[in-house]
């Protein structure tokens, strides 16, 4: 009997009846076109969610999800779609051409749902803590090594880099002020893009910065810069949050639950990759395979030297930190001050998979 093979399915090569073939292998193949085609038509039935991501480390919860099967498990399909920022997203999540947004909340954010743009902030997708501070303030390492940098106090009068005006890294600035009892008038901030930030520090152009993992690894190894304190400057803020468009939420809420249940069992996978500080729990060898899959650093050495970040194996969210966040744009005239952070916080999603899903266990 004559056939020929082609690709298939794990399970073997696919056969194509040819002349000559027996009535026994044309029942067996009239079979398996009936599976491949029920096959097909449970794809065509997956719904499809089109998720916005920056493609930095935080999309993990995502990546994972999409990598260990578990939007498969739900009846999703995902489709990424990357941009600069969180910012960049607010138009397609409020036109309907995304579904789900992730990153970090500016004062843009406010403004658009002030407006009547239909966003939700929904669960935790990044945050710090005592240990795992992520994302923090870095100074020129020639000045701690020659003493202009000794504490907070000494940052007033420097020059310190954010991502952009209204950015959540604006806050964090006046945050580390705060904690030296100066003011954001004591320095002179300006914008740049995170990878920037490591030319203008080794060019002495700027004196600090707000950046994140793996960038300030890579600082401090290569020399540039040092974190500017031992301890956590931030611990509980909020640096990245999961956004539904209202669409999403509203008209299809069994799927956007759905991808809910999808997202936490990730967020339980990748807290079960951390310890001590670092990425040296259990499951790090398959969140760091994520990240070098799905991100532009392929290198899992880089992931395995950072500080990584922490999220909620709930999704709970630091509401009292976007509180913070959304009062500093506030009181720089970014933001009108009768918005309030309330209406934009829907936990409702991550209450209902927690209550499917049951009490995260870590893994030992």
């Amino acid at each position: 009997m004559a056939t020929d093979t082609i690709p298939s399915a794990p399970g073997g090569a696919l056969r194509r009846s040819r002349a000559g073939d027996t009535p026994g292998s044309l029942l067996r193949a009239s079979a398996l076109g009936l599976a491949l085609a029920a096959l097909a038509s449970a794809a065509d039935a997956q719904e499809i969610v089109r998720i916005g991501i920056p493609n930095v480390a935080t999309d993990v919860g995502f990546f994972l999800a999409d990598r260990n099967g578990y939007f498969e498990e739900e009846g999703i399909a995902v489709e990424f779609s990357s941009f600069p920022s969180a910012a960049n997203m607010i138009a397609p999540l409020g036109g309907g051409q995304l579904d789900v947004g992730g990153g970090a909340i500016s004062a843009g954010f406010f403004n658009a749902v002030r407006s009547g743009i239909g966003i939700r902030i929904v669960a935790d997708k990044g945050s710090i803590t005592e240990q795992y501070e992520y994302s923090t303030l870095v100074i020129r390492k020639d000045h701690v090594d020659s003493g202009r940098f000794t504490t907070l106090a000494d940052l007033a009068g420097m020059t310190i880099a954010a991502a952009a005006q209204g950015a959540n890294s604006e806050s964090q600035i006046n945050q580390a002020l705060l904690q030296a009892g100066l003011s954001y008038d004591d320095v002179n901030v300006v914008y740049l893009a995170y990878p920037e930030m490591y030319t203008a520090l080794s060019n002495q152009a700027i004196d600090a910065a707000i950046n994140n993992e793996p960038t300030i690894s890579r600082m401090v190894r290569d020399g540039v810069a040092v974190r500017a304190s031992e301890t956590a400057l931030f611990p509980g803020y909020q640096t990245a949050v999961v956004m539904y468009s209202e669409n999403f939420a509203e008209q299809r809420r069994d799927v956007a639950e759905a991808f809910m249940r999808a997202y936490l069992r990730a967020i339980r996978d990748y807290n079960d990759a951390l310890g001590e500080g670092g990425f040296t729990g259990p499951n790090a060898d398959a969140v760091i395979a994520a990240l070098t899959e799905y991100t532009a650093i392929t290198d899992p050495e880089i992931y395995r030297a950072m500080t990584p970040f922490v999220v909620d194996p709930d999704g709970a969210l630091g509401v009292e930190s976007l509180a913070a966040d959304l009062e500093f744009f506030q009181s720089r005239g970014l933001v009108p001050g009768d918005v309030t952070i309330d209406p934009y916080i829907d936990t409702s999603f991550t209450e209902q998979a927690v209550a499917d899903l049951g009490p995260y266990t870590p893994s030992q």
